[in-house]
């Protein structure tokens, strides 16, 4: 099973994500809305963090730094995830991009965030052949087995006792039939040994957290996988230390989720090792797409070492195959039928578990466009119970500036570009009912429709 080529999987990470503006483009009134998805917590078992807890399990998602400023970002990630994998921000070129200098400033703010919410926090990546500083690759043997016992340790124990498991060696087999190492500085110069090496290293600077070997389209039996298995099986026999073993599971139409998946991750699990799901994202939308998170989710509960479940990204717009929409959550963040099949999958109900739980919905229209201005409306609607209160978050692009509103409290962040709206009188609603409140947003050259956070209710 391959994904197209490996450059689109290189690129999952690019510096600067593609953000794919949802511009309405039209003059005048519009009707179309887009619903976006309730977030007041009613119980645990209403988000898939606290689902996923009860089944023993914690249910994560890559986050980058640069998206926690953002309101909705940050609201959906604190409320359904219990778990943080950064991005970018640990890997050797964000972290060492000059030999022995290291910077922790975006991964640390990511680390802080999560610690302060609670959450367990995956490590990624300590040894990888890809997002190398050049000068990493012009070392000797000598020195460059130097470098990266110096990384790993160096890396390790700025965060001791705060990483849940570390992905310590990321992809160093290749696609293929051959089940060979991949070519890389460290394979080239080191030979086969370099990840036992890094592994024993790794336990020494952090004898707490788990190890972990990590690679993509090994979610089948195949002979790529094969060949990770047979290593983890020698490691085992041999006392290296290895505790679990990551599966991407990067999944879309010309490479779909594999029949023996659970299987595949119960032999792993067989060896004494824990498995988790550690980059899942799968293209598609509607019905298909979500019955193949329903079936990786399901994997994942049947077998009893697989703790976990990380998926990469949270909004579409942000994801690394963003035109495949792969991810739960909509560019609005509003959640989509894969979301409500891994929520049900878990055990989770969006109701709160018993339909009695306080919920809201809100969807958004622009209504009014003049040449430099446009109004919009936001409906908040209530669930299945009646509600005393709402708050929705609404963010403008950096151009613009809201100029009025109407029929809502708001309050801004310190960006100005962030407004929190609450309500003015029209707080109660009955089960099924509306309200609606309204801002004029100055465009100042940028017509893109502002992101609507989702609707919290009390």
């Amino acid at each position: 099973m391959v994904i197209n080529s490996r450059q689109e999987h290189r690129d999952r990470h690019p510096r600067l994500p593609i953000r794919r503006a949802f511009s309405l483009g039209v003059v005048g009134f519009l009707t179309a809305a887009s619903v976006l998805a309730l977030a007041g917590p009613a119980s645990a078992a209403s988000t898939l963090g606290g689902a996923a807890a009860a089944k023993g399990r914690y249910f994560g998602a890559a986050v980058a730094a640069n998206h926690l400023g953002e309101s909705p970002y940050a609201a959906t990630l604190d409320t359904e995830f219990n778990a943080v994998t950064p991005e970018n921000e640990m890997k050797w070129d964000a972290v060492e991009r000059s030999r022995n200098s290291f910077t922790f400033g975006s991964a640390d703010q990511i680390v802080g965030h999560a610690q302060g919410k609670g959450m367990k926090i995956r490590g990624h990546t300590l040894v990888w052949h890809s997002q190398l500083p050049g000068w990493v690759g012009g070392l000797s043997a000598t020195e460059l087995r130097s470098a990266m016992n110096n990384h790993i340790t160096k890396v390790m124990q700025h965060y001791q006792g705060k990483i849940y498991a570390w992905d310590v060696v990321n992809e160093a087999f290749q696609d293929g039939n051959s089940g060979a190492r991949r070519s890389s500085p460290f394979q080239d110069k080191l030979g086969d040994g370099f990840i036992e090496e890094a592994f024993r290293t790794a336990r020494a600077a952090d004898p707490n957290a788990k190890l972990c070997y990590n690679d993509y389209n090994t979610d089948g039996q195949n002979a790529k996988s094969n060949a990770v298995y047979n290593m983890v099986k020698d490691f085992k026999a041999r006392g290296v230390p290895i505790d679990c073993v990551g599966f991407q599971s990067h999944f879309n139409g010309q490479s779909p989720v594999p029949g023996d998946y659970q299987q595949n991750l119960q032999r792993f699990a067989a060896l004494g090792v824990d498995v988790q799901i550690t980059e899942l994202d799968i293209e598609g939308s509607g019905t298909a797409q979500a019955d193949s998170y329903r079936r990786v989710t399901q994997a994942c509960l049947a077998v009893s070492r697989c703790t976990g479940i990380t998926v990469w990204g949270i909004p579409d717009k942000y994801s690394w195959r963003a035109s495949g929409t792969p991810l739960l959550f909509d560019d609005n963040y509003g959640k989509k039928p894969a979301y409500n099949a891994v929520l049900a999958a878990l055990g989770g109900s969006s109701d709160g578990g018993g339909g009695g739980g306080r919920t809201c919905t809100v969807s958004y229209a622009e209504t009014q466009r003049w040449g430099d201005r446009f109004n919009g409306q936001v409906t908040v609607r209530a669930g299945s119970s009646a509600i005393s209160g709402w708050t929705v978050t609404v963010t403008v692009r950096s151009a613009q500036s809201v100029a009025t509103t109407w029929n809502g409290s708001p309050s801004w962040d310190s960006s100005g570009k962030v407004m929190t709206m609450r309500p003015n009188g029209n707080g109660t609603l009955g089960a099924g009912a509306a309200t609606s409140f309204g801002f004029t947003v100055m465009a100042n050259g940028d017509w893109s429709a502002p992101t609507i956070g989702s609707c919290t209710a009390s």
